[in-house]
């Protein structure tokens, strides 16, 4: 495949962020993911391109989703994979997170996935071993292989984003999604409009080029694709009340039948799991204008391009 220069090189070693790549970056990950995309609609969905690396899965934070996700583009590559999560770990008893890292890395490993809780953990990482890092999400912080595999999704739609008006939905506060998508569609050329209960608005959206509304019904008449974030349902439990009930928050930001009826031409998405009945109604998830499913087999393809990448390799 080529990329769109014929000068263009890619040379990043790590995906920390979107914040790190630039547009040219993020477009050529996109058109190689095509390639990997091609390879999992055959009947044997396999390529040896990994098959002499070590991959380290470092999850310190629960997800199901994006942790087989990983794994399932390693194994699919041929490469040898190591699960470590916490919960079963020698984290537990008392061990650091540099000592970790460093003994993991004595077992030479050529790359490191990681998600953890707090902000800057996979950068910390790259001081302390010699391995490719990809961040599988840190705290609040950036999400962007999520991000990559939303692009990618939107680009089966729109192969060129520029001017495209993407709206996001939902919990804006809690998610990590956001700002890597915020800045990777920015860097694209789309537009991007926020939408959510004010509680549920933190104050830098405005300082990374999003806009805000506070009305579904605005933001859905607006927009080419409608992206609902998972309301994080352990918040509002815990004591921590950001609107007074699901019933209402569904009321006035959950997408409807009725909005397909409406507002005809926009595509659905939702990064998962959905919570059916609050960000949207089950017949909007199973309608034909929801990419949702899409989404979840962009990401393996997604992820075997960016290791790829990040292995060494150069265009396929």
């Amino acid at each position: 495949m080529s990329s769109n220069s014929g000068e263009y090189q890619f040379n990043q070693k790590h995906l920390l962020g979107l914040s790190d790549y630039s547009k040219e970056d993020i477009l050529f990950v996109l058109e190689q993911a095509k390639y990997f995309r091609e390879i999992l609609d055959r009947p044997v969905p396999k390529v040896p391109t990994l098959r002499d690396k070590t991959i380290v899965n470092l999850f310190y934070e629960n997800s199901t989703r994006t942790r087989l996700s990983f794994e399932l583009a390693q194994k699919r590559m041929g490469a040898d994979v190591v699960n470590f999560s916490s919960g079963s770990s020698s984290t537990k008893k008392g061990e650091s997170l540099k000592d970790t890292i460093r003994n993991i890395s004595s077992m030479k490993i050529d790359m490191v996935v990681v998600r953890h809780e707090s902000p800057g953990v996979p950068h910390f990482l790259t001081q302390c071993v010699d391995a490719a890092i990809l961040n599988a999400g840190d705290g609040a912080h950036e999400h962007p292989t999520q991000a990559l595999l939303d692009m990618f999704t939107m680009q089966s739609t729109f192969p060129d984003l520029t001017g495209k008006k993407i709206a996001i939905i939902g919990d804006i506060s809690h998610s990590r999604v956001v700002r890597s998508n915020i800045i990777g569609l920015r860097k694209l050329g789309a537009e991007v409009v926020l939408c959510g209960p004010k509680t549920l608005m933190p104050v830098f959206v405005e300082d990374m080029g999003a806009n805000v509304s506070y009305s579904l019904e605005e933001t859905l008449a607006w927009c080419d694709i409608a992206m609902a974030l998972r309301i994080q349902l352990e918040r509002q439990d815990k004591g921590t009340e950001f609107f007074p009930s699901l019933r209402e928050y569904h009321e006035r930001f959950g997408i409807k039948r009725t909005h397909l009826e409406k507002y005809p031409d926009f595509k659905i998405m939702h990064p998962g799991p959905i919570n059916r009945g609050v960000e949207m109604e089950s017949e909007v998830a199973d309608s034909d204008r929801a990419v949702i499913l899409d989404q979840v087999t962009n990401g393996v393809a997604v992820r075997m391009a960016i290791l790829y990448l990040l292995s060494g390799g150069t265009r396929v």
